[in-house]
């Protein structure tokens, strides 16, 4: 059984073996961590021979040459510990509103993961210090804007670094400081300077757009079983015929995520004496119902195969050039290239995208007495003085509009740069940020849904043309919500509520209602 990252209390640190739940769990929870012993070791053989390629005065790029098009510019042993601080300095070049500290900290673990894989040629006095600023609480304040999703994440990372070396700005318990301070306070000593091949391993790497997108990724996890939830109860409210999710309709098909979904949906309607009571009152439903499984399983097979990808890259070496010990190559190849993980974002926010097209409908259709089976005019029971539920459903269709903007892909964007040496760029990091903005919507979505529910059951039950019974999930979902949100009789500020519900979507406490219920929910 996988573990919910709130769950997880202490990560080991060795390159190999972050999972999404174990990234989630230090980046947002603050999860302790601790360096693994075999990573130490490789990390000092790796950073041996970088000293030995120094000292043999061997051309290597980014070790005794400039970076990007100053690659034909050869570096004298003696300036090689400036060209790496230099690098720092000068890439620390992002605009924009800072990352969220949850981003950070991702992104702090990240680069020591990718560097514990022990072919960087750094100090591990590196990654020492950043496992240290993730267990003090140390965090860069890093700008959002002004990666190309390669050659890495140069400017986020060049600003993540600066607390490193006493400079830039960090946040401390709670307080915005300059990076030396924040340091100092926290008891952590920072380096003067850093040393050849430093500079490009602490900025070659895809560790912004991972941890945004990654966070991202689990987010949009958690809102695709919210959707599931959520419209089953709708599906309630609105009378839906259960035959659509018969298991024989979806295996003669055999879509994977498909059949999961249907089988959420039989578990969550199961005992509902509404739904038993309405069966034969007509053929079909709209699509908005009856294809939930088609509609929320695409999704779910698309977020499968994001994961996929995001677990191989939380674990991926992403630096260049890379130093392999056995034969002490030094190969300049693109691992920091952020293209493999930009298609996937982009999929992240199409999918996501989707989970809010399908929840505003079904909002639709319960506020819309013309498509509701029965129910009353925008949810209300004094309509014409009282607009009852009407704008709700405004809400989520101006949200769902945005997201449709922002879902168009970034990675099918390109600028050259560094004097056309790095001529085609990922756009990755773009990818990731507009994939959390999708989900940040897409949740709101759906508390909007839910809400709207809630009030579909009550108006469903006054009327009783179906009966009263509910499925027991869902009775004890709605029991949850009444406990903050009292049913919607005449009009009144409608904000609270609505700030309510969206704090229980995104606590993650509704599902562990479900569960309760349904232990082998998916």
């Amino acid at each position: 059984m996988i573990m919910k990252p709130s769950e997880i209390k202490h990560v080991i640190v060795d390159g190999h073996s972050l999972t999404l739940e174990s990234f989630v769990a230090v980046a947002r929870y603050g999860a302790t961590v601790e360096l693994a012993d075999s990573a130490l070791e490789a990390m000092r053989k790796s950073r041996a021979l970088a000293e030995k390629i120094v000292a043999e005065n061997r051309v290597a790029y980014g070790i005794t040459t400039g970076f990007g098009d100053f690659q034909k510019v050869a570096v004298p042993e003696e300036m090689s510990n400036q060209l790496s601080t230099n690098l720092i300095l000068s890439h620390c070049t992002g605009t924009g509103d800072p990352y969220a500290e949850e981003v950070v900290r991702g992104m702090l673990l990240l680069r020591a993961n990718a560097l514990s894989g022990g072919v960087s040629g750094i100090r591990p006095i590196l990654v020492e210090m950043m496992l240290a600023m993730l267990n003090a609480g140390v965090t860069p304040v890093v700008p959002q804007k002004g990666s190309l999703g390669s050659s890495g994440d140069l400017a986020p990372l060049a600003h993540m670094t600066l607390p490193m070396l006493g400079k830039g700005l960090a946040t401390y318990k709670g307080e915005k400081l300059s990076g030396a301070e924040a340091m100092d306070k926290a008891g952590i000593k920072t380096l003067d300077t850093l040393v050849c091949k430093e500079g490009l391993g602490m900025t070659n790497g895809t560790c912004a757009m991972t941890s945004v997108g990654s966070l991202a990724l689990y987010d949009t996890i958690c809102a695709a079983q919210l959707a599931d939830t959520i419209s089953s109860l709708d599906f309630e409210a609105l009378t839906g015929l259960r035959n659509a999710f018969d298991p024989r309709v979806h295996a003669v098909r055999g879509q994977k995520g498909q059949m999961l979904v249907a089988a959420n949906m039989r578990k969550l309607l199961a005992d509902s004496e509404i739904l038993d009571n309405c069966q034969k009152d007509r053929v079909q439903d709209a699509y908005a119902l009856r294809c939930i499984p088609q509609l929320h399983g695409a999704v779910r097979d698309a977020l499968e195969y994001v994961r996929s990808k995001v677990e191989i890259e939380l674990n991926a070496v992403t630096d260049n050039p890379l130093l392999f010990l056995d034969d002490e190559a030094v190969i300049s190849g693109g691992n920091f290239h952020g293209e493999p993980m930009a298609i996937p974002f982009d999929t992240l926010g199409i999918a996501c995208s989707e989970i809010a097209n399908a929840s505003e409908r079904r909002t639709e259709r319960m506020v819309n007495a013309a498509l509701s089976n029965g129910l009353t005019p925008f949810l209300t029971t004094k309509p014409g003085v009282n607009s009852g539920f009407m704008i709700v459903q405004y809400a989520a269709a101006s949200m769902v509009s945005e997201n449709k903007v922002l879902a168009h892909p970034a990675s099918v964007d390109s600028i050259p740069s560094s004097a056309n040496q790095e001529d085609i760029v990922s756009m990755g990091t773009t990818a990731g940020r507009k994939a959390g903005w999708i989900v940040q919507n897409t949740l709101s979505v759906l508390a909007d849904e839910l809400l709207t529910a809630c009030q579909a059951v009550d108006i469903r039950r006054n009327l009783n043309t179906h009966g009263q019974g509910i499925a027991p999930v869902h009775e004890a979902l709605y029991k949850h919500v009444r406990e903050k949100v009292d049913f919607y009789e005449i009009d009144r500020e409608i904000w609270p509520d609505i700030a309510e519900v969206e704090k229980m979507v995104r606590s993650g406490e509704l599902l562990d209602i479900v569960k309760e219920h349904i232990p082998d929910f998916e």
